[in-house]
C-alpha cells in the first residue's frame, strides 16, 4: 500500500498528524506492506528569514493580529500536540523558509531515510529550537539519521531537488489540496488534516481490504493449502 503525505516541516498539525497516523499504523495488521512517501508543501514559500523574529510574532502578523495573539494560538497548539506525546516549545522555535529542508528530504528519499529525516527535522524545529532553514543545522540533522555529511552539504549548497519540490506542490494544487497534512492512499482515497487515529485506522483497513483479490469461486479438491497439503 502506498501512502503519500503532503506536509510542511513548520506545519504544527503535520507533526501531530504524523503521530496519529503512526499510532494507527502500529495496530494495522499489514503494516509491513505500507510504503510512506513524504511530499513537499510550503505554507509560505516566499518567507524570508528575519533574525530575532519569534514564531509568535510571525503567526500573529500573518493572522492579522499581534504577537500576543500569536502566542495564544501557539499555546493552544502546544496543548493539542501534548495529547499525542509531542512537546512543542514555540518560545524557542526559529521560523525560516523550508525549501532547503524539503530538498534535503527528497535527497533522503534516494537513500531510504526520508521518514527518519522527517521525524528528526520535526523534532528539531518544534522541541529543540533548531533553525531548519540553516545549512549547517540541516547537515547535522542529516548525519544524525545516517546520511553522508558531504553529500548533504552538496545538496543544500546547490539547487538540487528544487524541481522535485515544485512538482510536489504543483501536483498538490492540481488535486485540490487546500492545506496540510494531506494523505493519499493508493492514488484512490484522500484524508485531509490531522484526523483522529481511528479515522486513519479505518482508511488503512478499507484500502487493504479493497486491494485483496475477491474470491469468486470456492476452492474444490484441486488445490494445495498453506500447510503443503495437496
Amino acid at each position: 500500500m502506498k501512502v503519500e503525505i503532503w506536509s510542511d516541516v513548520v506545519c504544527p498539525f503535520c507533526y501531530i498528524g504524523k503521530r496519529k497516523f503512526e499510532l494507527a499504523l502500529e495496530k494495522f495488521g499489514a503494516k509491513e506492506t505500507v510504503e510512506i512517501e513524504w511530499k513537499s508543501f510550503q505554507l509560505d514559500p516566499d518567507m524570508e528569514y528575519v533574525e530575532g523574529q519569534s514564531v509568535h510574532e510571525y503567526l500573529g502578523r500573518r493572522k492579522g493580529g499581534t504577537t500576543a495573539d500569536g502566542k495564544r494560538m501557539n499555546d493552544g497548539m502546544a496543548a493539542i500536540a501534548k495529547e499525542v506525546g509531542l512537546n512543542y516549545d514555540f518560545d524557542k522555535a526559529i521560523i525560516n523558509n523550508t525549501m532547503m529542508a524539503h530538498r534535503l528530504l527528497h535527497f533522503a528519499k534516494t537513500k531510504g531515510l526520508q521518514n527518519e529525516l522527517k521525524e528528526r527535522v520535526f523534532h528539531a524545529y518544534y522541541t529543540e529550537g533548531e533553525n531548519v532553514g540553516d545549512v549547517a543545522t540541516l547537515v547535522k540533522l542529516a548525519t544524525e539519521v545516517g546520511l553522508n555529511a558531504d553529500e548533504a552539504r552538496q545538496v543544500l549548497e546547490s539547487d538540487a531537488y528544487e524541481e522535485e519540490v515544485r512538482k510536489d506542490q504543483y501536483y498538490a494544487y492540481q488535486i485540490g489540496v487546500q492545506g496540510v497534512p494531506f494523505y493519499v492512499f493508493n492514488d484512490k482515497y484522500a484524508v485531509s488534516g490531522a484526523q483522529p487515529t481511528e479515522v486513519f485506522a479505518r482508511v488503512l483497513d478499507q484500502v487493504w481490504q479493497e486491494g485483496k483479490p475477491t474470491l469468486v469461486a470456492a476452492p474444490g479438491e484441486d488445490f494445495c493449502d498453506i500447510d503443503g497439503n495437496c
